[in-house]
């Protein structure tokens, strides 16, 4: 009891308030700092701790269906599974890290569906799922993007072998042998024909596109069978385009100006152009699975990429701070289409929707951190940092594989 009545007695002084006032805010600090540095995860509303055929929505399991890509990106400090240094196989252009890019609050999200949990990515369980088969991602500099990203991810279950690579380091083939998977990238610029205009015999960066037939570049080069394509495109469509048809007769342009022609948006020829793919997809083996990745969201700002546009951020975007009503949905929305028109006469088919949840990640991109000795200056705002957000897509990726099997 008199131990009881000196400390009150100290606390009615001043120096004793000064002490129990200072005391409490030290309190305060650290546990602010605390719940900063390990936030509360929030409740998952299904138990996903695994990928397993159970575990996941599936075209059978229709009470538990989930849709993987209305949700949002929650901290997540623990992401990734890979590091520029852990990855063998990662790119020059695609390491960050290594090429000056500090922060890694970047690196601290994960992918968080409304409805359900997104399995954090087991490279074990991609690779029993695909023991034996053949993947081919079929598209831009974007697809090679997430190629790459999925080659860093399984590389951390087992070393990749580099077995083919052309002239211009555009297709590559990688083959797990232990799984005997074989992963490969083919690169096309429109999914169909294109011959590019010349004025006065130099590149003029406008194009004449066949939009019936598929590109021959990948569309001859496709191993049979074929287990899964990825496929995608979009970002080389943002030019003056002229669209034929079979009998050479121009259907369409984009961004043209000559009269009595048909003036298109880059979303409907990406539209086309798809339509094309999908459809030569499907009597290409009605026993290969089509996975459609949409459109990836470039964030360019104060400029484009030649006129001194940047991406400096290192935090995602608000969502109130996204243009929902911009291009990107546009031609996300074409591709859509597309794809439910060519599952109405049934097949195997899947979608990875990657636009909207892109959107507010402006702080994944490479920036000036890539290195490119030839574009000096230059940011690259379209590709994605490795590791990064784009790893989510393959999360994703994983889960339509398994719930189409």
């Amino acid at each position: 009891m008199k131990n009881m009545k000196n400390l009150k007695d100290r606390q009615n002084t001043p120096l004793g308030r000064i002490y129990f006032f200072s005391l409490a805010c030290i309190v305060f600090v650290y546990l602010t700092i605390f719940f900063i540095i390990y936030p509360p995860r929030p409740f998952n509303t299904t138990l996903m701790e695994d990928i397993t055929q159970e575990a996941l929505p599936t075209k059978h399991d229709k009470d538990r269906r989930c849709d993987l890509f209305r949700g949002r990106w929650i901290r997540d400090l623990n992401r990734s599974i890979y590091t520029n240094e852990t990855c063998p196989t990662i790119p020059v252009s695609k390491n960050c890290g290594r090429h000056g890019r500090s922060d890694t609050e970047y690196l601290q999200w994960r992918w968080k569906p409304d409805e359900c949990e997104l399995p954090r990515f087991q490279p074990e369980n991609f690779l029993r799922l695909v023991r034996g088969k053949k993947m081919a991602f079929i598209g831009d500099s974007v697809a090679r993007n997430q190629m790459e990203s999925l080659l860093c991810l399984l590389s951390q279950a087992e070393t990749p072998i580099d077995t083919y690579k052309d002239s211009e380091d555009r297709d590559r083939t990688w083959h797990f042998p232990t799984h005997n998977f074989t992963l490969m990238v083919i690169w096309t610029k429109f999914l169909v024909p294109a011959t590019e205009r010349l004025t006065n015999g130099t590149s003029s960066g406008d194009y004449d596109l066949q939009i019936d037939s598929p590109d021959p570049a990948w569309a001859s080069k496709l191993p049979s069978p074929i287990d899964y394509i990825v496929l995608s495109d979009g970002h080389w469509f943002f030019r003056k385009l002229y669209l034929h048809n079979s009998n050479n007769s121009i259907i369409g342009c984009v961004f043209c100006s000559e009269p009595d022609t048909n003036h298109l948006g880059p979303a409907h020829a990406i539209g086309l152009t798809l339509r094309t793919a999908l459809h030569f997809l499907k009597k290409y083996n009605e026993h290969t699975t089509t996975i459609v990745r949409t459109f990836s969201p470039s964030h360019f700002e104060n400029g484009v990429w030649n006129t001194g546009g940047t991406c400096n951020r290192t935090w995602p975007l608000r969502e109130g701070d996204v243009d929902l009503k911009g291009y990107e949905l546009e031609v996300r929305g074409a591709q859509v289409e597309e794809l439910e028109r060519v599952r109405v006469g049934g097949g195997r088919i899947g979608v990875v929707d990657v636009t909207k949840m892109m959107l507010v990640r402006a702080d994944g991109h490479p920036g000036v951190h890539w290195d490119n000795q030839y574009m000096k200056g230059y940011s690259d705002c379209v590709h994605w940092c490795l590791p990064g957000p784009i790893d989510a897509w393959n999360e994703l990726l994983l889960a339509v594989i398994a719930g189409l099997s």
